[in-house]
């Protein structure tokens, strides 16, 4: 049976590559263990017939490539003679293209300097989960168990740079917390979209810092809606998603191909460990802005 789990803090398999183990000299084979030695090469004698061959095949090469070059050649006289009569095809420019089907770069390219790592400093020990700005005030929307142990709290940007945040105030119920930053400079707010929109199928991205690793963006589709599950402190509905999440990812954005947040990524279903299996869900974005809004208006 699946359990979901919270993202909150970055823990989950490593992902260091183990040791390569090696062998002790005791471990050898007593007997008829010796260093390998390649074999030698072997020779292989032609009859004179088979050079004669070989020596007809090459010449005729030779004799054809020379043909082959004339006729190039006066073709391309051809061409420069009558343009009109040689039809060109279209070359590509060698740029990258853009825009296309299952293509979601330029998408994540936008939303990635809104989405924030979100720090939170116990003293003894600091969890971190993700977030995403919400408008020009400062707003960060994340997860309420990322910030309900207490403690300083940090967010850090794209860029690297860390801002100290204060906690406005969540709601236990349904999983949800607002931050709040004063140093807004280029701070852009998400654009929000409608998860009643959201169709089984629909290409999603789901951004944040799973394991520690900020920045980080993985791709998948809505794979169910109304999913109930326990999210807080309830059982509720969700958008289901296999865009892998892990720890960490909590409280990111889950975005479509049009670059809107349609979803706040929250839980995973688990087999016995704390890596995804492509089973993940976010609190619906037309939930979680009612939620965000009720908080920032006190």
């Amino acid at each position: 049976m699946t359990t979901p789990t919270g993202l909150g803090e970055p823990k989950g398999p490593s992902y260091l590559s183990p040791p390569v183990r090696r062998h002790h000299p005791a471990e050898r084979p007593t007997e008829g263990w010796e260093p390998a030695v390649p074999p030698e090469p072997r020779r292989v004698l032609l009859s004179r017939a088979v050079v004669m061959g070989l020596l007809a095949t090459v010449l005729a090469g030779l004799i054809g490539g020379a043909v082959g070059s004339t006729l190039v050649h006066d073709d391309n006289n051809a061409a420069s003679e009558s343009p009109a009569a040689v039809p060109r095809l279209p070359r590509s420019s060698g740029g990258a293209v853009r825009g296309g089907v299952g293509d979601l770069s330029d998408v994540a390219a936008r939303v990635l300097p809104s989405v924030v790592s979100v720090q939170v400093d116990r003293g003894f020990a600091r969890a971190g989960g993700s977030g995403f700005v919400l408008d020009r005030n400062g707003h960060i929307l994340t997860n309420n168990h990322v910030v309900s142990s207490g403690g300083a709290i940090e967010v850090v940007l794209q860029s690297g740079r860390r801002i100290k945040a204060t906690l406005v105030g969540r709601d236990v119920r349904t999983d949800l917390a607002v931050l709040k930053v004063t140093q807004t400079t280029g701070l852009e707010p998400l654009e929000l979209g409608s998860s009643a929109d959201a169709a089984v199928g629909d290409q999603v991205l789901a951004v944040g810092s799973p394991l520690g690793l900020s920045g980080t963006v993985t791709a998948g589709i809505v794979s169910a809606l109304n999913r109930e599950v326990r999210l807080g402190s309830q059982r509720s509905t969700a958008l289901q998603t296999d865009a892998p999440i892990n720890p960490g990812n909590s409280g990111g954005p889950l975005v479509n191909a049009r670059g809107e947040v349609i979803g706040v990524n929250t839980a995973i279903a688990t087999l016995g460990s704390q890596g995804s299996i492509g089973i993940g869900f976010a609190i619906p974005i037309d939930r979680a802005a009612q939620v965000a809004d009720h908080i920032i208006r006190g």
